[in-house]
């Protein structure tokens, strides 16, 4: 195990320092509790025992630090001056056990080799339901389609490996839920992962929730805050929306990644780091590159291993798959059909927020469904004015229908002029009979003054 043992009493720090090494424990030993501070910013360690009356830093406030930097971390609490008070404070902090001095150092020994069992144990549990929670959570992730099986293949493989990953994808493809389940497939599965948004937060803090502060490294900072990738530490850090990051904080995210290590704001300790760093964009970052947007040297550190999740509307055949999942998902046992008819416009439609959106037409219909056990066409999919709006506008993009229709008219309008109005000549020209002109007059309300 690794040890961190702190005790101001070098007749006990000495001797019970090379009593645990020699039962085969790695131990740091340390004299005050600032030194035991320092050193559990840069290392976890697997148990801490420490004397509660030290210099500078006593041992209850150790306690409280390490439990909020690692909680899987024991602690052993060792006094010469033990009270019943002491005895149950130490114990609400999260220490395993308290051991009044004079204690014998085969004791401690012993009570090592019981921690060292029961966190092989729990950590023999956590692998086992991560290990459930993995086939689950890349099972559940519904895709039939070619495109969707060469993604959920590539994640089986990459999981495995160490290397950083780029996931690009629209919005709406679902590109958290990867994350969650290459870091779920991974080694570190029972290792926190660690999720934060670039494109929820300024840059200023941003940078603080990532990388923590120390008290006083600003106004408001009355105590020290422990970053991201600290809580992240030999787990995942999934970044989203990473084209969003201010280059400023790009810079030193790419320290974090080349060496490991960094800074709390208003601090000069340096804090190292394990971590594996998953990232998301859903705009095309190779072309942010080029347009000064986003750093080059970045790109390529995040790029190692890119992951391309495809729109809803390349997903040939998954659209049903997913609407009779999202029925079972919010009809709360109830029964529920869409017209073969509708399914089919749902497959056609382009879902431009993809598998969101469709989520929440599907979740609105059921809202909107009364006592009819039919899901609506009219909450189901967006009239296609708005879905000309989400495009770009109604001039640009019609249906075929509307093209159709407008040409039509347009050619019957410009017939007419050239006849002076003659109906019998432009339909001749046109190709139909004078009843089939008069009705598409009518129905496309052209009035004669119109055509002459």
């Amino acid at each position: 195990m690794d040890i961190l043992l702190a005790d101001d009493e070098k007749t006990i720090l000495v001797p019970l320092r090379d009593d645990l090494i020699a039962a085969g424990h790695d131990v740091d030993a340390v004299a005050d509790g600032r030194s035991a501070l320092n050193r559990i910013a840069e290392k976890n360690y697997s148990c801490v025992i420490t004397d509660i009356r030290m210099p500078d830093v006593d041992g209850m406030t150790l306690l409280k630090a390490i439990k909020e930097r690692s909680s899987d971390t024991e602690v052993l609490v060792i006094t010469g001056h033990g009270t019943i008070e002491s005895a149950v404070e130490a114990m609400k902090r999260g220490a395993i056990d308290y051991i009044l001095k004079p204690f014998l150092n085969e004791s401690i020994v012993e009570k090592l080799t019981k921690i060292e069992q029961m966190q092989q144990l729990r950590s023999e549990n956590v692998r086992l339901r991560r290990e459930i929670e993995h086939a689950n959570e890349i099972d559940s992730i519904i895709g039939r389609s070619p495109k969707m099986q060469d993604v959920l293949n590539a994640v089986r493989t990459v999981a495995r490996s160490d290397s950083n990953i780029l996931i690009e994808g629209e919005s709406g493809t679902g590109k958290e839920r990867f994350a969650k389940a290459l870091h779920q497939l991974s080694p570190r599965a029972d290792r926190p992962l660690v999720v934060i948004s670039c494109a929820a937060l300024p840059a200023s803090l941003l940078e603080d929730e990532l990388f923590g502060h120390e008290r006083g490294a600003f106004t408001d900072a009355k105590k020290q805050k422990i970053g991201r990738f600290e809580k992240a530490n030999a787990g995942t850090v999934f970044l989203d929306d990473i084209d969003d990051m201010d280059l400023h904080l790009q810079v030193k995210l790419l320290r974090v990644l080349q060496e490991r290590e960094f800074e709390r704001l208003g601090g000069e300790d340096t804090i190292q780091v394990d971590v594996r760093v998953i990232t998301a964009t859903k705009i095309n970052l190779e072309k942010a590159v080029a347009d000064g947007d986003f750093r080059e040297d970045l790109y390529y550190r995040l790029n190692v291993v890119p992951l391309n999740l495809p729109p809803l509307r390349d997903r040939e055949g998954d659209v049903p798959l997913l609407v009779a999942h999202f029925i079972e998902k919010f009809a709360k046992g109830r029964e529920y059909r869409i017209k073969p008819e509708d399914l089919e416009a749902m497959s056609r439609y382009s879902w431009p927020g993809n598998v969101r959106e469709l989520e929440n037409a599907v979740e609105r219909a059921i809202a909107m469904a009364g006592d009819s056990k039919y899901l609506k066409r009219e909450y189901l999919l967006r009239p296609p004015s708005d879905l000309r709006k989400a495009y770009g506008g109604a001039r640009e993009i019609r249906t075929l229908e509307d093209a159709r229709r407008e040409a039509e008219r347009e050619q019957i309008l410009v017939t007419l002029k050239t006849t002076k109005g003659h109906k019998a000549k432009a339909a001749e020209l046109l190709g139909i009979s004078r009843k089939n002109l008069w009705e598409k007059m009518r129905e496309y309300k052209v009035e004669g003054d119109e055509a002459s």
